[in-house]
């Protein structure tokens, strides 16, 4: 198909209250650069009653990246992080050789009043020599991070490096993460600017690839080698993610990702006979799958 590679329509699933559409990974492509797994949350109406609310449950060999649109969590882990994140802020969790995590609507918003809740679940794998380090967990705010624009479109850099600029976020390999929003339309010069393969998450709007026009809901993936002109029109809302992909492969089973079969299967007995580290005043328990 052209040079645009893949187009990839979000595959949709329900976990109770909330609406996931599920971009990587898929069939044809399981990772976009060091990227292993992409959820999108919402966009949906939080009401009396109906709050996000994720138990504790385990990662190992990958960090976590959450980055709210509209919105706000509570993030607690068993390193004793308790991490509010707000809109345009950044929660990165190194999980390492293990963690174990929960994400909530915080107590003050679960007083009747309604919101909306629209952002990314993220999973980057680790490099291979890192998959085993002790868990991490960095916040960045919204301030922080590099922003820019050119004519009517914003940038921000939200990993990694792109555009001449470098984010604050601590990563472990050559990656980017990059949001950009089109007031106009406008024509979104990435060859030279981004290293790797690259994905483009259309968050809201369309874009025109290729003489193809793309709608929001959809992901495209290419190679910045091969990239064609791309144009963004109107009020169009895009995130630009990807990197150098690793030379092993990676596998991944429910939260588990690794460059071994053995350790995963390691970490669901772990977790299976509870053994993972515990997040403090905590009993929830999210069960491994098929038990």
């Amino acid at each position: 198909m052209s040079n645009t590679g893949l187009i990839i329509e979000e595959r949709s699933r329900d976990i109770g209250d909330f609406l996931v559409g599920r971009l990587i990974p898929f069939r044809k492509k399981r990772m976009v650069g060091p990227f292993i797994f992409i959820d999108h949350m919402g966009p949906t109406t939080i009401k009396k009653g109906q709050f996000m609310d994720v138990d504790q449950h385990p990662h190992i060999g990958l960090s976590t990246l959450t980055y709210m649109l509209e919105g706000e969590l509570m993030h607690k882990d068993s390193i004793g992080t308790h991490q509010r994140i707000s809109p345009g802020s950044v929660n990165w969790m190194v999980a390492g050789k293990g963690v174990a995590h929960t994400e909530r609507t915080p107590i003050d918003l679960r007083d009747g009043r309604e919101f909306t809740a629209h952002g990314y679940q993220i999973w980057v794998a680790l490099p291979r020599e890192l998959e085993d380090v002790d868990p991490e967990f960095h916040h960045i705010d919204a301030s922080e991070l590099q922003n820019w624009k050119d004519s009517t479109t914003e940038f921000r850099l939200i990993a990694g490096n792109g555009f001449g600029k470098s984010s604050p976020l601590p990563v472990h390999s050559e990656l980017f993460m990059v949001e950009v929003k089109a007031q106009d339309e406008y024509e979104l010069k990435i060859k030279g600017e981004l290293q790797g393969e690259i994905g483009i998450c259309i968050v809201k709007g369309a874009i025109e690839a290729c003489n193809d026009l793309i709608e929001q809901g959809n992901m495209l993936v290419s190679k910045i080698e091969d990239s064609c002109t791309i144009i963004l029109k109107p009020e169009t809302h895009v995130l630009l993610f990807g990197g150098q992909p690793f030379p092993e492969e990676r596998h991944i089973y429910w939260n588990f990702v690794s460059t071994s079969k053995d350790k995963i299967e390691e970490a669901k007995e772990r977790w299976k006979k509870h053994e993972f580290p515990k997040v403090e005043d905590d009993d929830t328990y999210v069960p491994l799958p098929g038990r």
